[in-house]
């Protein structure tokens, strides 16, 4: 197994870092206040077919392999500073591949043209109020009348859930079997009577990313709108994680770099007691161990991008890239914070805002303590 980027891949990421820089270096401090979502940012890397990549040619895709994919949110990561619109791009992708893999020929003519195109905005709802990590003891239900199902239920916390087209809602269809067998997946499309969004919820970081409550109320939904097949629900989810647990993992590498990157140049033009701050072996060791998360973290990583593209299970590797590069970056943006003393405090140096934001990746996706339960599984305890 190679893991090392294509000279085609390499010219991709610079290609998009310079996108970034261009067209995505808008000032962030107006949407933060407002919780506002960078919509032209969104329109731009549509046009540059980010939204497209892994998706077939015929649906209006790039035709892309998951490698290549990874490699640009790793690109976003590094060179956009809204990682807010990273994450809304990534899990736009996440719900065309559960409908690529999962759905019928009708729902991906119908959903992935305009989905790759970025003209319907996708999210997936899983997450309950009384169900997080647990998140198949939801109680969302679906049940089947006639040719259609009736949703109730609501979810929370749903990523892209106040400006969704589409969601992709994971409910109960079968109380009797419970997870195994008794979720299932339905297509729900705004403006469905019983479908209702509420305005974003306030966070402590990623501010432009739109994360809300969904409410459903007797909605129904025609039976052509399953994926998959009744029951289905948990396997979806599982390869669904394989698929998260890799894309936001990338773009948080991508983030590390930049963090690293910032980090030595300061480190080098600060002084204290007539010597660069660099010098001293406090501040080397937070950047020496910044560097080896990031080499390390591009192992595991490119391991999970190459199982998925030789259709292989990556639900251990994936975890630990989850886990193992979240917690990494927390640490780097802790330590970058430190090292630059009182600036980094500040929120003109956006060191502070690149902080706030990866608090939250030690907890979307499963948070790192379900992530060393998963592990620990794998080792048979």
């Amino acid at each position: 197994m190679v893991l090392e980027l294509t000279d085609e891949q390499k010219i991709w990421r610079e290609t998009l870092v310079a996108f970034s820089r261009q067209e995505l270096d808008y000032d962030m401090t107006a949407y933060e206040k407002g919780d506002l979502f960078p919509w032209e940012a969104w329109r731009k890397c549509a046009e540059m077919q980010i939204l497209a990549q892994p998706f077939p040619e015929e649906y209006g895709g790039g035709g892309v392999d998951f490698m290549t994919t990874m490699i640009s949110l790793n690109a976003l990561g590094y060179a956009c500073k809204d990682a807010g619109l990273v994450h809304a791009i990534a899990t736009q992708i996440l719900c065309g591949l559960q409908i690529l893999h999962f759905g019928s020929e009708r729902l991906k003519q119908r959903y992935l043209p305009l989905l790759c195109r970025g003209e319907k905005v996708f999210a997936q709802a899983i997450t309950e109020p009384g169900s997080g990590s647990d998140a198949l003891s939801m109680r969302t239900s679906a049940t089947k009348k006639r040719d259609t199902y009736i949703l109730s239920g609501s979810k929370t916390f749903i990523t892209n859930g106040p400006i969704a087209d589409v969601v992709i809602v994971f409910a109960v269809s079968d109380p009797e079997k419970k997870s195994l067998g008794g979720i299932s997946c339905l297509v729900v499309e705004d403006g469905m009577k019983g479908f209702e969004k509420c305005r974003p919820l306030k966070k402590m970081g990623l501010s432009t990313l739109q994360n809300g409550e969904l409410f459903f109320d007797n909605c129904v939904v025609a039976f052509e709108q399953l994926l998959g097949k009744e029951g289905q629900g948990a396997i979806i989810f599982n390869e669904s994680m394989e698929w998260e647990r890799s894309l936001l993992p990338a773009a948080h590498l991508g983030t590390m770099e930049r963090i690293l990157e910032i980090s030595v140049t300061y480190a080098k033009e600060r002084h204290a007691f007539k010597k660069p701050i660099g010098s001293y072996q406090s501040v080397a060791n937070k950047l020496s161990s910044m560097k080896m998360n990031l080499e390390l973290g591009k192992g595991i990583l490119y391991r999970c991008a190459a199982l998925k593209d030789n259709r292989k299970r990556a639900a251990l590797d994936a975890s630990i890239c989850k886990l193992f590069i979240s917690e990494s970056l927390k640490q780097a943006c802790l330590d970058a914070v430190q090292i630059h003393g009182g600036y980094g405090y500040m929120s003109e140096y956006e060191i502070e805002r690149d902080l706030r934001d990866s608090i939250a990746a030690t907890i979307y996706s499963g948070t790192s303590e379900l992530q060393h339960n998963i592990i620990a599984r794998f080792l048979g305890v």
